[in-house]
């Protein structure tokens, strides 16, 4: 028996099935009579490496690597390494499967769905973004398509250990990237809770952003922002020169957006839309109210505060390279107008992601890509939940459910921006909200009513992280 056991596991090993990982592990558990521990569970997993653990309280934190195809289509051209994080809480709970979109915090966190069910919690890294990048890039595989089955190859490597039922959540581009999840794999999951995530179905359609911003807080607020931004174009000449000390000061350069110029105008046309992305109304009274009197400082120190001198810079973009290109191919980007700015101030409108992306890197858009993902939300969104903020420009362009879709909502957080939750829901909704949540993880409530979060608050695990970043990047 002994020696059938250490061939079976060896074939695994060899062949890299992950149904029969499984098995082998719960053969030698069976075997033992006690359960293997859950670290010993996870790196029995084919292409599964260790990283680091980080033990925080009540849980146990990995940080690991699969090894995954570049090319899911074609598995024997190439691997890489992406970065996985796992929050263990115990196999017998559901299991929430995170996504950002980009980079992958190493420090234990818990998405609020998480915290709903009483969740373990699985955080994916973007492909390519470092270090989950292959070595050289071939960036034609980097699509919505490839990143989902990413995701689906390591939902079906951790099923036969976590084997209770999966939601999967993120927030913006982590928003868009469940859903294209659940778009090309809708076997996989129990359940979606997409936050504040943008739908570009036309790209060059982009009127509903310019809508929202005739209306989004109050006229006092908008003409303070407006006033701002313009004021910052007028005095162009001698904030640049500011930006140019800031630049050498900190050994900043410009080569993929092309000069400080278009990188200066890039950051000013942010403002507006930055302080909605991320401030409340409330936050107005940050705003300089007569930007025709404020100082050359005050001007800078606004515009620099929310939309970031820094970003524009090479340093800036290098580690969104990878956003960038997939909005110029396939995500769409969204071209706002600026009516209250005279033409002769405006050198560059809103840019293309074409100009955040190294030249090196061949781009083409495919403008099928989110008209069909809409359409198969549209007519088949099931056990899928939005949350969009009110006061948050990405909303203008949003998902919706149709008739074809069951047990799918869409809701909006009242005076809410980019950081929008079902904490932030009218009391009704909330209590909805939670508690499909709930029934989606397979741990309904009572009844709606009834339907409160399973864990406790946590000031660091649930500690929400809005950080402050240029428009173009969701």
């Amino acid at each position: 028996m002994r020696k059938a056991l250490r061939w079976l596991l060896a074939l695994t090993v060899l062949i890299g099935t992950l149904g029969t990982a499984g098995a082998a592990t719960a053969a030698e558990a069976g075997r033992t009579g006690q359960v293997a521990d859950i670290k010993d569970q996870l790196l029995a997993i084919p292409g599964m490496s260790l990283v680091e653990e980080k033990p925080y309280t009540g849980y146990r934190y990995f940080v690991l690597n699969y090894t995954q195809p570049v090319d899911h289509r074609h598995p024997s051209k190439g691997t890489f390494q992406q970065r996985i994080t796992v929050l263990h809480k115990d196999v017998s709970r559901p299991t929430v499967f995170y996504t950002s979109g980009y980079n992958v915090s190493t420090n234990p966190s818990r998405s609020e769905p998480t915290r709903i069910a009483d969740a373990n919690q699985v955080s994916l890294e973007y492909r390519y973004f470092t270090p989950s990048r292959p070595a050289p890039a071939d960036w034609s595989k980097l699509d919505i398509w490839q990143a989902a089955s990413d995701q689906h190859r390591v939902f079906k490597a951790l099923k036969p250990i976590y084997t209770k039922n999966w939601i999967a959540t993120g927030g913006s581009k982590g928003g868009m990237t469940a859903t294209y999840f659940e778009r090309f794999y809708p076997r996989d999951m129990d359940g979606v809770v997409a936050y504040v995530a943008p739908n570009d179905v036309v790209n060059n359609e982009d009127s509903a952003y310019d809508r929202f911003f005739t209306k989004v807080g109050t006229k006092e607020c908008r003409d303070r922002l407006d006033a701002v931004q313009r004021e910052a174009l007028v005095r162009r000449d001698a904030l640049e020169k500011k930006y140019a000390a800031y630049a050498a000061e900190n050994g900043f350069t410009f080569t993929t957006v092309g000069s400080l110029d278009k990188a200066y105008e890039a950051v000013v046309l942010d403002y507006v839309w930055g302080f909605w992305q991320y401030s409340l109304l409330s936050d107005c009274d940050t705003i300089p109210a007569n930007a025709a009197t404020a100082t050359d400082d005050e001007i800078w120190t606004s515009v620099d505060t929310i939309s970031g001198f820094s970003f524009y810079t090479d340093q800036g973009l290098d580690p969104y390279t990878p956003y960038y290109y997939q909005a110029g191919t396939q995500l769409g980007a969204p071209t706002i107008k600026f009516p209250y700015i005279e033409k002769k101030y405006l050198r560059y409108g809103y840019q293309p992601p074409r100009d955040f992306v190294p030249r090196s890197i061949p781009m083409r858009f495919q403008p099928n890509a989110m008209r069909d993902v809409d359409s198969w939300v549209r007519h088949h969104a099931d056990h899928m939940l939005f949350v969009y903020g009110q006061n948050d420009p990405w909303g203008a362009e949003r998902f919706a459910v149709g008739k074809g879709s069951k047990d799918a909502y869409v809701f909006t957080a009242p005076g809410l921006n980019h950081g929008a939750n079902v904490a932030g829901l009218t009391a009704d909704q909330k209590a909805l909200a939670t508690a499909r949540i709930l029934a989606w993880a397979g741990v309904p409530a009572t009844t709606t009513a009834q339907a409160k979060p399973l864990a406790p608050y946590d000031a660091k695990l649930d500690r929400q992280d809005v950080q402050r970043e240029p428009t173009l990047r969701p």
